[in-house]
């Protein structure tokens, strides 16, 4: 039984790394993107760029998924006189995810 147990135990704990794992690349794409969207998009720079990703980061526990991060995204431009597509932010929200990957595989 010892041996079940064992394995059981290191089940559970590369099930809890995992999905620890996700939630810091998922933190990291998102404010990434936020940073991206306040110094591309909206011409933000420094503590002003940093608050702007913070806020990003913080619309993504709102609802599962990527649409509340993106509304807010969106609403943001339009107040900005700007305008970019689902298309355009879903694939640099991709690129950001692989870049998130790679500097939190790093640490």
């Amino acid at each position: 039984m010892t041996m079940f147990k064992d394995r059981e135990r290191g089940e559970e704990s590369k099930y809890k790394h995992d999905l620890e794992l996700g939630f810091k690349i998922r933190n990291r794409r998102n404010k990434l993107f936020g940073l991206w969207v306040a110094q591309e998009q909206l011409s933000l720079t420094g503590e002003a760029a940093t608050a702007y990703a913070k806020d990003v980061v913080m619309a993504d526990f709102e609802l599962p998924g990527d649409s509340d991060m993106i509304e807010k995204v969106k609403a943001d431009l339009v107040a900005a006189g700007k305008s970019l597509s689902d298309h355009a932010l879903e694939k640099e929200l991709a690129a950001l995810e692989a870049e998130a990957r790679k500097q939190v595989m790093a640490e």
